[in-house]
């Protein structure tokens, strides 16, 4: 059973959070606007706020639910003696608080609904994020064990060693990615389209601004969703998926840490 929530929004850092708005706000058909939290970057289902700090740096990401899931999750982990800290967001609503992993990721969980994938014809729902760590077992205990996501799948290398974990906090099977790595880093953040139509509209719509793919279109093992990467002006990997896979109460599958296994049809990029 997961906790029943789903990512909600990031907040990014950058030394220049007005390009980097600006990019979100042409390559995703979002709006920009400069608040007193940062740079609120927003469109249909999708929701960013990109602060000052520094290239590809993850500030946060937030999870949202009802307020009787919260309750439930916030009781949970003070059953645990986990450490809750207080947070305001202005996405999210309720006593929200925010987590630390052993990376140092900071994590929010407060309350929003979840938006559907909508009939507009560029909807790309925010919907998971990915984490590289050189402590993946550590990362997927603190998800997996003491917050109360479940696990879909997992990639192991032949030794039997965790090369990758995707985690779930509702029915979609990933909100959460963690990749075993040389160093930490915000490894991507994706949004989910629903229709694998809307992976070709969306590359002629970024190939009209000349923004490149940087990978793909391909499709993941895990997941079994079709996919292209792009890169933004720091950095920082985006996704845009189409027909991730919804679970339904099948067992955790295990995969070869192979190129194939993260993407089916061709070039991979492995973490570690």
């Amino acid at each position: 059973m997961t906790i029943n929530a789903h990512l909600d929004h990031l907040a990014l850092g950058s030394p220049d959070p007005e390009a980097l708005a600006k990019f979100y706000a042409k390559a995703l058909r979002n709006e920009a606007q400069l608040t007193e939290a940062g740079w609120m970057v927003t469109g249909p289902e999708r929701k960013l706020l990109i602060c000052e700090g520094y290239a590809k740096e993850l500030k946060h990401f937030a999870y949202g639910m009802s307020e009787s899931s919260l309750a439930s999750l916030r009781a949970k982990l003070q059953s645990q003696g986990v450490k809750i800290e207080p947070t305001t967001s202005p996405y999210l609503v309720g006593d929200a608080f925010m987590l630390t992993d052993p990376d140092g990721n900071r994590s929010l969980y407060g309350v929003s609904e979840k938006a559907n994938f909508g009939d507009g014809p560029y909807r790309a729902r925010l919907q998971h994020t990915a984490l590289a760590t050189t402590e993946v077992d550590a990362l997927i205990h603190f998800y997996r064990d003491i917050i109360g996501f479940s696990v879909s799948d997992n990639v192991l290398d032949d030794e039997g060693n965790m090369r990758a974990c995707f985690l779930r906090s509702d029915e979609e099977h990933h909100a959460l990615a963690v990749f075993q790595a040389p160093r930490c880093w915000f490894d991507h953040h994706c949004y989910e389209a629903g229709d694998w139509n809307l992976i070709r509209d969306w590359a002629d719509h970024l190939s009209t601004l000349d923004i490149e793919l940087k990978w793909g279109p391909g499709r993941h093992g895990p997941g079994n969703n079709l996919f292209f990467m792009i890169h933004d002006p720091d950095g920082n990997w985006v996704e845009i998926s189409a027909e991730l896979e919804v679970m339904n109460g099948r067992p955790v599958g295990e995969w070869q840490h192979t190129p194939k296994t993260l993407n089916y049809w061709g070039q991979a990029f492995l973490r570690s």
